[in-house]
């Protein structure tokens, strides 16, 4: 079987067209049939060696080639030693049936890949082949690449929008299911974001460009997925390492097998070697080196469905095992959709002035309690009249509006200015204002629990998984989310370097636990929470459609944002490592058994035959049953 991990022959990297297998196949073994129908000898043996040739050319030139780049012991060199090492003992015919039984199991083998491959190959129709962008009140179409900021670029129905922009004209619904996964469309209209790889439905659209192609949302996942191999988990670093040292034992195993009956036992010499020939075809390491990372690919396949994009295998390993999840609040557990339900003023304050102020405050912000705010005030803001901007992180933000000093923020941070204020109970989160260093009222500011979100507490806790709310909110608002949850453990008043610390207490106190190491695991937004993300064993951010902080900062994005899609990752995960474990033992105990048997004349190159290409086919049909993973979240 083809491994490209040992080895990096360029005819194992080919690509295999069906067609093409089929006739070799049919032609060898039409040959070889006939063969058995030749009465004369020379014609018969020159039949098997056409047929021969036929079906396994590829194995030797692969092997030839390996040769002469100094890489000698792979599958191909196996095969090709142990068949003509058998054709030099007048056992041609088993010779070419080893090459055919080869061939039909690379035949299956492929096909089998490929449907793993699949859904990463659907991933990777959203890469856009052409764009149309208006120069002069007239369409060209250009390559994505070619795009610049500030171009207009038309989209059609049933086009993929190319690059990341603005909607300035028109309106249209839009799939974006190749992105997260789920079917329902959404509706874009002027003004509204436009992320690349959607696929629009109906309408045109006219898109000015915000972001170059390679810079644009489908580039940075397109790159993800490609990249994705390059972190390898611990199973795929020790079965590399394990053929690297296996195949020349093996090889050597061979040849002491003939050598030291033949000169200290007086063996016959044909017969050993026979035996050393079908120890070789056994050794192969096929089935250890395909399925292995086969079954960590079809791992990250299956979680590409349902918009869940992992960054490599070595994640699904952390996955599997999670002992604790930590959660950021807004926008993970909540909705993140804030909007102001109180105001509160001192005397001589009216509620307009009061929004005014805290509009101005939070003009320049993107955080969701800013935008809340900024909806909320009617009145125009003067963003010219707005100046000396000064952010305290997690705590809230000065400035001078009309040359009056505002500050809008925490409690803490009024104690900090030393600015009297009331304390609310109130539950929601409490933005106060001061204006010139006195307080001058507060707005109330609630949000709203995810759908589905407490019923994903509760199936982690049934999974022994503990659970911990980190929340920068005031002790009464991150308790009172934390109780409706059931979370085990609740943080709050946390700034980000007090979430740092709690992972990475976390984290030792797992280190110093006996036994096996299980992981700990963080929940994000990816744009706050990135330092956190980074730190986690496993960080997970709750991407938002064409979030690139999220993409860039976690090892796992969720690209729809949905809370309740982490016990499929965490299901897919268990079910991919269950499967390499399997595959692992099954072709380990398959292999002794085999090599024990063929070392004492029980096994012929027929067997031999079964226990390099039937095993590696079992493997890896059992891998892709990971893509047959139910999405429906398991809740």
């Amino acid at each position: 079987m083809n491994n490209t991990e040992t080895h990096d022959c360029n005819c194992n990297n080919y690509e295999h067209n069906n067609n093409r297998y089929i006739y070799e196949i049919s032609f060898a073994l039409v040959i070889y049939i006939t063969a058995f129908f030749v009465n004369n000898n020379s014609l018969k043996f020159i039949f098997f060696i056409t047929a021969y040739i036929i079906a396994g050319a590829d194995v030797l030139l692969c092997a030839i080639k390996n040769i002469k780049s100094g890489m000698v012991f792979d599958e191909n060199f196996l095969m090709s030693i142990a068949t003509i090492g058998a054709i030099c003992v007048n056992q041609a015919p088993e010779a070419v049936m080893v090459m055919l039984l080869y061939k039909i199991g690379e035949y299956f083998q492929d096909n089998a890949v490929d449907k793993s491959r699949k859904s990463i190959a659907e991933l990777m129709d959203l890469r856009p082949d052409y764009a149309h962008i208006e120069i002069d009140g007239t369409l060209k179409q250009v390559l994505p690449s070619d795009i610049k900021i500030g171009d207009i670029v038309v989209v059609k129905t049933g086009e993929k929008i190319p690059v990341d922009g603005i909607v300035i004209e028109g309106s249209s619904t839009i799939d974006t299911s190749a992105l997260t996964g789920e079917s329902a469309l959404r509706t874009i209209k002027s003004g509204d974001e436009a992320i690349s790889g959607c696929i629009t439905s109906s309408g045109v659209l006219k898109i000015k460009v915000t972001k170059v192609f390679s810079d644009s949302t489908v580039s940075k996942i397109l790159e993800l997925v490609e990249n994705a191999s390059a972190k390898k988990a611990k199973a795929e670093k020790y079965i590399t390492k394990f053929a690297r040292y296996y195949t020349p034992i093996v090889v050597l195993g061979a040849v002491l097998l003939t050598a030291i009956p033949v000169i200290f036992y007086n063996g016959i010499f044909e017969i050993w070697f026979k035996r050393a020939l079908t120890f070789l075809v056994i050794s192969c390491p096929c089935a250890f080196v395909i399925s292995v990372p086969l079954s960590f690919f079809a791992g990250i396949g299956a979680a590409s469905k349902c918009g869940i994009l992992i960054k490599g295998s070595n994640y699904i390993e952390q996955l599997s095992r999670p002992d604790t999840i930590l959660f950021d609040k807004t926008g993970t557990l909540t909705k993140g959709n804030f909007k102001v339900s109180n105001i509160v003023c001192e005397e001589g304050i009216t509620f307009l002035e009061l929004l005014k102020y805290a509009a101005a405050a939070e003009y320049h912000s993107t955080h969701p309690i800013a935008i809340s705010i900024k909806n909320a005030c009617k009145e125009k803001i003067d963003e010219e009249k707005i100046t000396n901007v000064e952010e305290y992180a997690g705590k809230g933000t000065q400035v001078f509006y009309y040359d009056d000093k505002i500050l809008i923020g925490s409690s803490k941070l009024m104690d900090e200015h030393n600015i009297e204020h009331p304390q609310s109970n109130d539950f929601g989160t409490i933005i106060y204002v001061a204006k010139n260093d006195i307080y001058i009222g507060y707005i109330l500011i609630r949000d709203e629990i995810k759908s589905n979100a407490l019923e994903t507490i509760q199936w982690l806790k049934s999974k022994k998984v503990k659970t911990v709310m980190l929340t920068g909110d005031v002790d009464n608002i991150g308790q009172a989310v934390g109780y409706k949850l059931g979370v085990d453990e609740i943080k709050t008043q946390m700034m980000p370097e007090d979430k740092v610390k709690i992972l990475e207490y976390k984290i030792l106190k797992n280190k110093n636990k006996k036994g096996f190491r299980k992981s700990v695991l963080f929940v994000g937004d990816g744009i706050n929470d990135a330092p956190v993300l980074r730190q986690a064993d496993v960080g997970i951010a709750m991407g938002g459609l064409g979030s690139d902080a999220a993409i860039e900062a976690a090892d796992v994005v969720l690209m729809d944002d949905k809370i309740d899609k982490i016990p499929a990752l965490i299901n897919i995960s268990r079910k991919t490592m269950t499967i390499v474990n399997q595959n692992i033992s099954f072709a380990l105990i398959i292999k002794i058994l085999f090599l024990i048997a063929g070392a004492f004349g029980y096994m012929t190159l027929w067997g031999a035959v079964f226990a390099d290409v039937g095993v590696t086919l079992l493997a890896v049909l059992n891998s892709l049953r990971i893509l047959k993973t139910k999405l429906n979240h398991s809740l």
